[in-house]
């Protein structure tokens, strides 16, 4: 990630479709999410052509971890990991302040 570079900040890189988080990897990071848990999935086309309800996923960590175990591209994305706390990384300007 550039801002992370531009930072210093030591970070690792997953690429989540060739090492797709598991469920418990999953769960630590809706359990430290500083944004809401539905905002966690992806409401793309692929959503769509699942015939996915948004409500199914407000304030439900079980159902947000288990649709992205079994849908990994669903994962909005970036998503930062520092120490047990996470955040979505978009807008790419709040990178900075969860970073510093």
């Amino acid at each position: 990630m550039a801002v992370a570079e531009e930072l210093g900040v030591d970070h690792e890189v997953i690429l989540y479709i060739q090492t797709p988080p598991d469920a418990a990897t999953l769960t630590k990071i809706v359990e430290g999410l500083e944004d809401p848990v539905e905002d966690l999935v992806r409401k793309d086309s692929k959503f769509k052509k699942l015939e996915l309800n948004p409500d199914d996923y407000v304030d439900n960590s079980k159902a947000v971890v288990d649709i992205l175990v079994k849908h990994k591209q669903l994962l909005q994305r970036p998503v930062l990991v520092k120490g047990t706390k996470a955040m979505i990384g978009r807008p790419k300007s709040r990178i900075v302040d969860f970073l510093s």
